[in-house]
């Protein structure tokens, strides 16, 4: 505002233009939310996930197309100025940035491409610009309809090209909903074989527990972990390959057409360690996600 400060009326105060408009404003106000409810209600043909690192059984219907871009934040500890004697330490914000254009093949089996950019800080200067890593292709396939399971299953495979490593990935996505409660459970391992000619064994489970407080509106609760085996390591193992475990809220806004989730994690283990130039995961993970139906 032009560096001024805003006046704020106290509470039960009419408006600038009196009374009347101020509770023509909250008419307005009720009919947009109402509104939005409605939107909200009608049958979602998009794909949303609940739980941000935790992929849902269900599926685009066939035909259907949906846009989803992903973003990661994790602050790191990284060097700078490091051309002045052993250079100070700060922390930055690495970014992963994720888009994926999902497919409905058929009403049960779902095709994904996506397009992966970061800013890689791990044992750099902190100083690295977003450059793009590579691509992804992968399968997501659902068995039975709902409910017709005790638990809903799904099965899950990945291909990535990244600039570093070629990536196999497998998920088994397991769910079950009591009412408004929807329970997910992904079981995701990956074998990582870099161009160099290392090779990794990552296994990556999450899940959670979400409840629909509004056809609109959706919190939760939700856990990750990631560990990484290495087939020709010596010595000891970096810390960050050893068993990090990840928990924190979730939330999920969506429409008809459009999706919002976002969740901010806190690492629980190794509570008392700072961090350490050279770390890939970070104290703090933040994730954010927006799906459109195209």
């Amino acid at each position: 505002m032009n560096g001024a400060r805003a006046r704020i009326a106290p509470r039960g105060t009419p408006g600038p233009l009196g009374p009347r408009a101020s509770t023509f404003g909250t008419r307005w106000l009720v009919v947009g939310l109402l509104g939005l409810g409605l939107a909200a209600s009608r049958t979602a043909r998009a794909d949303p996930h609940p739980l941000p690192f935790s992929y849902p059984y269900s599926t685009l219907p066939r035909g259907l197309t949906e846009l989803e871009q992903y973003v990661d934040m994790t602050p790191l500890h990284t060097v700078v100025n490091p051309q002045v004697g052993s250079g100070s330490t700060r922390n930055r914000l690495q970014g992963i940035f994720v888009t994926e254009l999902e497919y409905g093949i058929t009403d049960r089996l779902e095709l994904g491409l996506y397009l992966q950019f970061s800013n890689d800080l791990s044992g750099s200067t902190g100083q690295q610009p977003v450059q793009f890593d590579g691509v992804k292709q992968r399968l997501r396939y659902r068995f039975a309809d709902p409910g017709a399971w005790p638990v809903n299953l799904a099965i899950y495979g990945e291909v990535a090209e990244l600039s570093s490593e070629l990536e196999l990935e497998a998920k088994i996505i397991l769910e079950r909903r009591f009412g408004p409660w929807q329970w997910i459970v992904n079981l995701t391992g990956e074998h990582e074989r870099y161009y160099e000619g290392e090779r990794e064994l990552v296994f990556v489970p999450s899940g959670g527990v979400s409840y629909e407080v509004t056809p609109a509106c959706r919190i939760g609760a939700e856990y990750w972990g990631r560990v990484e085996h290495a087939f020709d390591a010596s010595g000891d193992a970096p810390f960050s390959s050893l068993w990090h475990h990840y928990v924190g809220p979730t939330f999920l806004f969506q429409t008809s057409r459009v999706w919002l989730a976002a969740a901010p994690y806190v690492r629980v283990d190794h509570l008392g360690r700072t961090g350490e130039v050279g770390d890939e995961l970070g104290r703090f993970w933040f994730r954010t996600i927006v799906g459109i139906d195209l």
